[in-house]
């Protein structure tokens, strides 16, 4: 628990910006997840974060039930003081079972954090977690396959300088502010053996993995630079 009390909306208003300052074109992802998608009746979102995402989901499809998950101590509390009830927030490893029934499952800039055989195994956990003829939509690091080489989308594109400063300045008056104390200090013992895969599969990379996890149908449906959006049915 937070060390004092928690006043979670500007640390989200400003994890927000920061966010939109790496793809600024997030807002035409959630259009096209609303047109994908139509009306789902349970929606999952996967590494939520802080919840902002999921929050807006939720007003998106007032009558869903949304749930969002993550393991960052951090995120998750700033989740449950921020989400409004119609978001569950629930502690969870992305390389656990997942929770069944979804209509709609979501990942925003997350799997680039998993090793490849992990993205695998969390595909086929998808598959199974959702109903029939629902959607998984994964919008991250995503190359055309023309691109010399994977690192190309590792490398920081024209005007990104600015947001992995801001970046890394949110995370910086984080660790300052002592209502995250206790927080910081669990999130260090939970990543001290789980560092960042930082890998950025191709298109191609991501549809052949969707496919052989059992979805019927996978393809790119939103791009925004380095950024797409890989829905599967």
């Amino acid at each position: 628990m937070p060390s004092t009390a928690l006043d979670s909306a500007p640390w989200r208003a400003t994890w927000d910006e920061v966010m939109t300052g790496f793809v600024p074109g997030l807002p035409s992802l959630e259009d096209v997840i609303a047109c994908a998608a139509r009306d789902p009746r349970r929606i999952l979102d996967l590494g939520g974060g802080p919840g902002v995402f999921a929050e807006r989901l939720a007003a998106r499809w007032p009558s869903a039930q949304v749930t969002m998950i993550d393991i960052d101590p951090v995120l998750l509390a700033l989740a449950r003081d921020g989400v409004p009830p119609a978001v569950s927030v629930l502690e969870a490893d992305l390389c656990d079972a997942l929770p069944a029934g979804f209509d709609l499952i979501t990942a925003v800039m997350t799997v680039h954090y998993l090793r490849p055989e992990r993205i695998r195994a969390l595909y086929r956990r998808c598959r199974q977690a959702l109903t029939l003829g629902g959607l998984l939509v994964i919008a991250d690091l995503m190359p055309d396959d023309g691109l010399p080489s994977v690192m190309d989308a590792l490398n920081p594109a024209p005007g990104e300088a600015a947001a992995e400063l801001a970046w890394a300045q949110w995370w910086g008056e984080v660790a300052e502010a002592p209502e995250f104390a206790q927080l910081m200090a669990d999130r260090a013992d939970i990543f001290r053996h789980r560092p960042p895969a930082n890998f950025a599969g191709s298109v191609s990379w991501h549809v052949a993995a969707a496919r052989s996890a059992g979805f019927r149908e996978a393809g790119v449906v939103w791009r925004d630079g380095r950024h797409a959006a890989l829905v599967a049915v």
